[in-house]
């Protein structure tokens, strides 16, 4: 049975996923496929080989069109969607192949230059930011960079492999360099800027600038080349497929979540945490908790990144599982309802859930986390998990503090993630940052999907239909499974205790010499 619709790919840090859905965008299978890093290398360089993801991209093919085959589809691909990890930096020869294994988002060994272009750009450029690898590169490893003819991303890569094309989604061009609001391309003057810096290394006269290295930049439904020759063989589909312009991980996922309008913000909770706030406007400064980058469409999204998760959370939950000899699953089974039922200011309790460095909190040391407060009374497992959970998000209130400086619109919050499991955890978020929540309905979420969405976009726009980005997500809109309104006691109890919160970070310095010296 022949079935029309859209092909979604995401080349993720740990693996490979397709998804093929139907055109009402129902997801009929997927399929996956595998790869590791780079081993042997220093613990601060992370590193994938591109044709590793190529080789994982026919397997996941492969995968998909058995489990399609069981169910008696033959898949008829309508248009292809990529997405993938950001910020990395895949450097391609003359050859048309890459020069080095790529450099993934979690590299550590541009800090410096993320820091040095913040100053020169006026705008934060973290050390994930291809720009800034781009950088070290030219400065530590000159005869690599000398040879260089093309830098793209992860997604950008695969899209080359399909389409023979160097183009890429705005938003995943965004991860690469800051992008002007005005233009919607690269911003022209922080190109002179950034040629300024290379061209006051002693190493940089054998390197292009960087506006002649970096990719086209697309919007969402524009132009990103059709399944060429080689590709068509990679994927087993016939040429001529178009396909949507690469994006990142991260604009897939808003696009996954159905948000495109200013003012809601894509809250994703696991072992570290996201808020993607789309604005209205582009942000002005420099913030050292919120990094920039654009959604599909070209609207700038302000990023609250949080490395310290739920992962305090889940440590005391283990420990308190371990006590009663119960596996991880009981564990949770037995704390999270002790948790929902704990009293909004845990019985006295505050935490600060510092198990890593937050850098957007200025912690640059993990290992300091706490409770505080501990008495015969307050002393249960509901309120220290409950304490540790409502830590987290206070970082997160903290951190999205500069965009409330700058009055920039917060109506409603998309919950997706782990914490999704327990729904009823949504109504701490919603207490705590005073806006509604909604948790999807079906749970529907994930890059893959945003992914196959684009493709179905891209569709649309060849076949004549002009929705706008916007209109079109909300078109494929389902109920909200859950929506939780704040509570306002609880929301002037969380206050008290967020001021607190505030006043022990301002502190966590001090702490932090405390523990080194002893």
């Amino acid at each position: 049975m022949k079935k029309q619709g859209y092909l979604g790919i995401d080349i993720g840090t740990q693996g490979l996923s397709v998804i093929f859905t139907d055109e009402a965008m129902r997801i009929l299978s997927t399929g996956n496929g595998d790869y590791s890093m780079v081993p042997g290398l220093p613990a601060e360089c992370q590193e994938q080989r591109p044709a590793d993801w190529e080789q994982a991209l026919a397997a996941a093919m492969g995968d998909l069109r058995r489990k399609l085959g069981s169910l008696e589809i033959d898949m008829e691909v309508r248009a292809i969607g990529i997405s993938g990890q950001m910020h990395g930096e895949v450097l391609v020869g003359s050859a048309g192949v890459p020069l080095a294994p790529a450099r993934l988002w979690c590299d550590g060994r541009n800090e410096a230059e993320g820091h040095e272009l913040t100053t020169v750009f006026d705008t934060k450029v973290p050390k994930r930011m291809t720009a800034a690898r781009w950088l070290w590169t030219i400065r530590h490893q000159s005869e690599k960079a000398s040879r260089v003819v093309r830098i793209t991303t992860p997604a950008g890569w695969i899209a080359h492999v399909l389409t023979g094309g160097f183009t890429l989604g705005i938003g995943d061009a965004a991860g690469m360099f800051p992008i002007d609001q005005a233009t919607l391309d690269y911003d022209a003057k922080r190109l002179a800027d950034f040629d300024a810096v290379m061209a006051r290394t002693s190493k940089a006269a054998v390197v292009k600038p960087l506006r002649d290295l970096l990719p086209e930049v697309r919007r969402a439904g524009e132009d990103g080349g059709v399944l060429d020759a080689r590709g068509a063989a990679l994927l087993g589909l016939p040429q001529g497929i178009p396909v949507a312009p690469a994006e990142g991980d991260q604009p897939a996922a808003l696009a996954g979540s159905l948000i495109a309008e200013a003012g809601t913000v894509s809250m994703s909770f696991g072992t570290s945490v996201v808020a993607n706030s789309v604005g209205d406007r582009a942000f002005k400064g420099v913030d050292r908790a919120i990094d920039h980058f654009c959604a599909p469409d070209g609207k700038p999204i302000n990023m609250v990144w949080l490395r310290n998760g739920t992962t305090a959370m889940n440590a005391v939950v283990e420990m308190f599982g371990k006590t009663t000899g119960r596996g991880l699953g009981d564990a949770f089974a037995l704390v999270i309802p002790l948790l929902l039922a704990a009293p909004d200011d845990c019985g006295g309790l505050q935490a600060l859930p510092f198990m890593d460095d937050e850098p957007g909190a200025g912690v640059s040391r993990g290992g300091t986390s706490l409770v505080i407060g501990l008495n015969e009374q307050s002393a249960t497992p509901g309120n220290v998990a409950r304490a540790m959970l409502l830590a987290t998000i206070f970082n997160l209130r903290m951190g999205s503090e500069g965009l409330d400086a700058q009055s920039f619109p917060r109506k409603e919050i998309v919950l997706s993630g782990g914490i999704t499991k327990t729904p009823e955890l949504a109504q701490l978020i919603a207490d705590a940052f005073h806006v509604p929540v909604v948790i999807l309905a079906g749970a529907v979420e994930g890059t893959a999907w945003g992914a196959a969405l684009m493709a179905k976009f891209r569709d649309e726009r060849l076949l004549g239909k002009r929705s706008d980005w916007q209109s079109f997500l909300a078109g494929h809109a389902t109920e909200a499974a859950r929506r939780f309104e704040p509570r306002s006691s609880a929301a002037t109890t969380y206050d008290r205790m967020y001021a607190r919160h505030k006043r022990l970070v301002a502190i966590h310095g001090q702490l932090d010499a405390a523990v080194v010296a002893g």
